[in-house]
């Protein structure tokens, strides 16, 4: 096992290779990314990091950019490229592939999200 002097990261990216992500296209949304990040040279700013279920299968396959706290739905080899070059490299944020993003009061989905809301994490005893 490697380990790697992160000192120079600006992000990272949790890819899901849990079992629906996986097939949904997971590994290849996992290697499109990888290739991009190498192919724009942002392999000392861009880590990566295969992942277990992050729990949003309906959404399958996702990547989640830290430290924003972004997280993408649906990835294709095309929205793998476009988080690459358009977020990471870019620094602008790919709305229309957005189930959440983070901001001082936790994560929120953006207006008009298509997303599914999903179930609650603690039910209310009211």
């Amino acid at each position: 096992m490697t380990t790697w002097n992160l000192n120079a990261t600006k992000h990272h990216v949790l890819i899901c290779n849990g079992s629906s992500c996986m097939r949904k296209g997971g590994e290849e949304a996992t290697q499109a990314i990888r290739n991009k990040v190498t192919e724009l040279n942002l392999d000392e700013a861009v880590h990566t990091t295969r992942t277990r279920c992050n729990g949003r299968c309906k959404d399958a396959p996702v990547a989640i950019v830290y430290p924003s706290g972004d997280w993408y739905k649906q990835v294709t080899e095309t929205v793998a490229h476009r988080i690459v070059e358009e977020h990471l490299a870019g620094g602008c944020i790919i709305k229309e592939s957005l189930i959440y993003e983070y901001d001082q009061n936790g994560f929120i989905s953006p207006e008009n999200s298509d997303s599914i809301e999903g179930i609650d994490k603690v039910k209310s005893n009211a």
